[in-house]
């Protein structure tokens, strides 16, 4: 008999200051495409295979007074514990998009040593996005 505690990932939640705006620039920056953006702007979805990425704001009732606050990123040198990827063929091609869209420049596109091409991002936000291959298999 199947378990009824059988989770499928669902969500991943980035907190951002304005959700529509977020929402456009991912669309535009990393050729997402968007689900949904409810008339208060205060919940967007984008299209991304079988997780849904969702955008809320950083400060409402949920989080301030029902889960705790949002730690914004205060310093370049630090960033958040989250990491938004994509994954694509042309890596290089995605990543002059995403720049040319509005993404700071981070670090381009390399070879790395576990098979794959990865370059990365800060959103409008600061959140790092890393872009990179389909890890090749060995």
């Amino acid at each position: 008999m199947a378990s009824k505690l059988n989770p499928s990932f669902a969500y991943t939640v980035v907190y951002v200051k304005d959700v529509a705006k977020s929402v456009e620039f991912y669309g535009k920056a990393f050729g997402a495409s968007v689900r949904r953006l409810d008339d208060s702007h205060r919940w967007g979805e984008l299209e991304s295979g079988q997780t849904t990425i969702a955008f809320t704001p950083v400060h409402q009732r949920e989080t301030d007074d029902i889960t705790g606050e949002v730690q914004e990123q205060t310093s370049k040198s630090r960033r958040n514990q989250l990491e938004v990827c994509f994954a694509y063929e042309d890596v290089d091609a995605a990543y002059k998009r995403a720049v040319a869209n509005g993404a700071e420049d981070v670090s381009k596109p390399e070879e790395k040593e576990w098979g794959q091409k990865v370059g990365y991002v800060r959103d409008i936000d600061g959140i790092v996005v890393r872009m990179g291959s389909y890890v090749k298999s060995r």
